[in-house]
């Protein structure tokens, strides 16, 4: 097991643990994306936005202030609300279109949220660092993010 894997292995089970008695979304949301700008090395934003009114929300965050709305198919949060796939992009400014809320950011991955197997919205992490990403992030932070609604089905059926 890589170094890199070994860390996330170990974000989950962090996530679950903090969440396993919470069952207020925001709340969630508020300390996930807390726990992982602080645990995952080169970060400069982790944020959470919600899918509401056929654009992107922003939720709670962690970093400098954040765009508030993304309309969908616009910089990489819009483009994965559009394709409901994740991006991982090596260098922003060779991604047309990319929106800079911190111009400190040089690399994003941005992954998807479904809820009940509906798309709810994104959670997007920036780094002040080129190739900061790769596909092992996407990986895990497709299955990090849900754990926000995830425990509350797994502790005692809450939804």
């Amino acid at each position: 097991m890589s170094e890199k894997t070994a860390r996330y292995e170990l974000l989950k089970q962090q996530a679950r643990a903090l969440l396993t008695s919470e069952f207020d979304l925001v709340a969630n949301m508020s300390n996930l994306a807390s726990l992982v700008f602080n645990e995952l090395p080169q970060l400069n934003g982790t944020s959470f936005y919600r899918f509401k009114d056929n654009e992107l929300i922003l939720g709670p965050f962690q970093g400098k202030p954040a765009c508030m709305h993304i309309a969908v198919g616009k910089g990489v949060c819009g483009t994965v609300a559009k394709t409901q796939k994740a991006e991982v992009v090596p260098n922003v400014h060779e991604f047309s279109g990319h929106i800079a809320c911190d111009s400190a950011s040089k690399s994003e991955v941005v992954v998807p949220v479904f809820k009940d197997g509906k798309f709810w919205g994104v959670f997007d992490l920036d780094s002040p660092e080129y190739n900061t990403f790769d596909d092992v992030d996407a990986k895990y932070l497709s299955e990090i993010a849900p754990i926000v609604f995830g425990v509350q089905a797994e502790v005692g059926g809450r939804s």
